[in-house]
């Protein structure tokens, strides 16, 4: 396909962030609700639950570089992505809602399987998906905007999810379990319906067969490309910078409830208001990250906004440390933290679309250098990241909850102060220790704007005086 010169349209843009709505409502069960699920609910130990997810994102995450690079190998009259994105929907809403069917505590194996067959088709939707970015748009610019509205979408996925949870499936209380299938059924049917009316929508622009057939496969010629893309020193500064950053992520979307219910004591009200306000921050995100980028670019927002995140949103667990804090569950408590917490996930959000945004300009970093365009490989190479950090995040928040001394199935307000005490500080310490690492990481992300416009004019200048020789490559 032909990249769009100019502006994205309108539309495009809209359809395209609307297939993420199925990363939003799986990033939201796993991380908020699955290790309460099956360690409060079904009776599951702590420590076993969250090993076992954390094994099943590992394993998965193997397969998603060979997911990305068999979506840059795909060679059909509906383009490179598409054919994905119209098969992979189906059989991962059937999974999803066995996901939170179980009656009765599951095996541990049991478990694994069924959370790393989730994730994989997750996986199958998303890498084509977002590896469209950079196909439909080599603009430093217009891919932000392409990747504010993924953001938009995928936060607005989760978050419906977290009010219907909170509001409608679970309204008698978390640890009710029947409201838990109708959670996984209505995800279900979002996730199936994202994705494919997203495909359906973007089909006139992304269609299309490639200019060049992919050359024989080999399993090692594979893998030989995807060392070699991922090897890329760019690359590598996101990778680790990433990998702290949805490890923090996993621990804070894991621990979640478990900081609302245990330590801030949130009331019904408060979880019903709670995820419209983080809604309406991702939404100032949406309004406020592109002039960022055009003023200071995308490395200093990124890094800047990582550190000021975790500021506002540690600062209430060291008040609170240090009894300058409102007591728990009164109104001044719950209003002052809902104002620390909507400028913390702004700048969080922010940092984490720069990031995102920066990964689909180290795809021309690569192609002058390797000659070959692997949109799919970079960005599979990105989930594999995110999902490792997500199961290390997730195993932490195991290790913390029992480090802690946090009982199963505990009463809230009936918790012992010293539990609670030593849950918030380790979890702010580890989130502050992570955002500081974060920024001085990313500082060292090579390509600039004037980088990323010189090499995009001079790869269209090379593919004008030499049609023939692009996608030449092995």
């Amino acid at each position: 396909m032909t990249p769009i010169q100019g502006r994205i349209p309108g539309r495009l843009a809209f359809f395209h962030g609307l297939g993420s709505i199925a990363y939003g409502v799986k990033d939201n069960g796993f991380s908020t609700f699955l290790l309460l699920f099956y360690n409060q609910v079904l009776g599951m130990d702590a420590k076993l639950v969250s090993f076992a997810l954390m094994l099943a994102l590992i394993l998965d995450a193997f397969i998603d570089p060979i997911v990305g690079h068999l979506s840059d190998r795909t060679y059909t009259r509906w383009g490179r992505r598409l054919p994905w994105l119209y098969i992979a929907p189906i059989p991962l809403a059937g999974l999803w809602i066995l996901l939170w069917s179980p009656t009765e505590q599951p095996g541990f194996w049991g478990l694994v399987l069924i959370a790393m067959l989730v994730r994989m088709l997750v996986s199958c939707c998303e890498v084509p998906s977002v590896a469209l970015v950079p196909e439909l748009t080599r603009d430093y610019d217009e891919r932000t905007r392409l990747m504010r509205f993924r953001f938009l979408f995928g936060w607005a996925g989760g978050l419906l999810m977290l009010f219907l949870a909170y509001d409608v499936f679970l309204a008698d209380g978390l640890l009710e379990p029947e409201g838990y299938f109708a959670y996984g059924v209505t995800g279900a049917i979002l996730m199936a319906g994202a994705v494919l009316i997203s495909a359906i929508a973007q089909h006139r622009w992304a269609a299309g067969l490639p200019e060049r057939a992919p050359g024989k496969f080999s399993l090692s010629g594979a893998f030989s490309e995807i060392r070699e893309s991922l090897s890329h020193p760019a690359f590598l500064i996101l990778l680790a910078a990433g990998m702290l950053a949805y490890t923090s992520q996993g621990v804070t979307f894991s621990i979640a409830n478990y900081l609302y219910l245990y330590i801030w004591r949130f009331s019904a009200g408060a979880f019903t208001v709670y995820p419209w306000l983080l809604f309406a921050s991702v939404v100032v995100t949406f309004l406020t990250v592109g002039p960022m980028h055009k003023r200071w670019g995308k490395r200093s927002t990124a890094a800047v906004t990582a550190v000021l995140g975790m500021i506002f949103w540690v600062t209430p667990f060291a008040l609170r440390h240090f009894d300058m804090w409102w007591v728990e569950g009164s109104q001044p408590s719950t209003v002052a933290l809902f104002g620390f917490f909507f400028f913390a996930n702004w700048f969080s959000v922010s940092a984490m679309i720069s990031a995102s945004s920066m990964m689909a300009d180290v795809v021309e970093a690569s192609e002058a250098e390797t000659g070959r365009r692997a949109e799919g490989t970079f960005f599979a190479g990105n989930f594999f990241m995110q999902k490792c950090a997500t199961g290390l995040g997730i195993f932490v928040t195991g290790l913390l909850v029992d480090f802690a001394g946090m009982p199963e199935k505990a009463t809230p307000g009936e918790v012992p102060e010293s539990v609670i005490d030593n849950l918030a500080l380790s979890y702010a310490v580890i989130v502050a220790v992570f955002a500081i690492a974060i920024a001085v990481i990313i500082r060292r992300f090579p390509i600039t704007r004037e980088d990323h416009e010189a090499r995009v004019a001079t790869l269209s200048g090379a593919a004008i005086a030499d049609p023939d020789a692009e996608g030449s490559h092995p």
